[in-house]
């Protein structure tokens, strides 16, 4: 089954593929070098330059998995919890947040209304960098008037998911909207 951007697990599973496509792509390159040094004896040869054409796309997918490889996917147990906390609200997980200034992970992150709330526990992501970056983004979208927090502490974000969900319960949120703006986090996300 292939993860899509948004589900828990997502970020593993894009860094085990990225892995093994540029191990896959090295080792053809090396291959077809390896192959005309043998024919000719010498690397100055087609072979050669077919070869160093090669280690572009090799070199593209090792820089995507050196870029996701310190990040890492949202536990399963706290995928859990939020999942029953979170019922009515629209959700996304693991999404690596690629600004001009910065990479920064989010490892869930839950909408409803006017309000996005997420939780990082990558204590290199900014807080403030990355919620005003996603408000930005935001505004440029004309989705004005939005509230973007994000939590380093889990249990404080876990009780603001809860609040959320209460609101939720009473209001029945605009889902249409609530998907528009994750889909909106998707497209500034690897």
């Amino acid at each position: 089954m292939k993860l899509e951007k948004g589900q828990p697990g997502y970020i593993k599973a894009r860094k085990l593929r990225y892995l093994m496509l540029a191990v896959a792509e090295f080792a053809i390159v090396a291959a077809v070098f390896i192959l005309g040094y043998m024919q000719t004896g010498s690397r100055m040869n087609l072979f050669t330059v077919a070869a160093a054409v090669g280690c572009l796309p090799a070199t593209k997918m090792l820089v995507e998995f050196i870029t996701m490889a310190p990040y890492k996917s949202i536990d399963p147990e706290k995928y859990k919890e939020l999942e029953e906390k979170a019922g009515l609200l629209t959700r996304a997980y693991d999404l690596i947040i690629t600004s001009t200034e910065k990479v920064m992970s989010v490892e869930a992150v839950v909408i409803s209304g006017h309000v996005v709330c997420g939780f990082t526990s990558n204590p290199k992501t900014d807080e403030t960098i990355l919620a005003r970056y996603i408000k930005t983004t935001l505004k440029n979208q004309r989705y004005d008037k939005m509230t973007v927090k994000i939590f380093h502490d889990y249990q404080a974000f876990l009780a603001r998911v809860e609040g959320m969900g209460n609101i939720a319960a009473v209001q029945k949120p605009d889902k249409r909207r609530d998907q528009a703006v994750r889909k909106i986090l998707y497209s500034i996300s690897m």
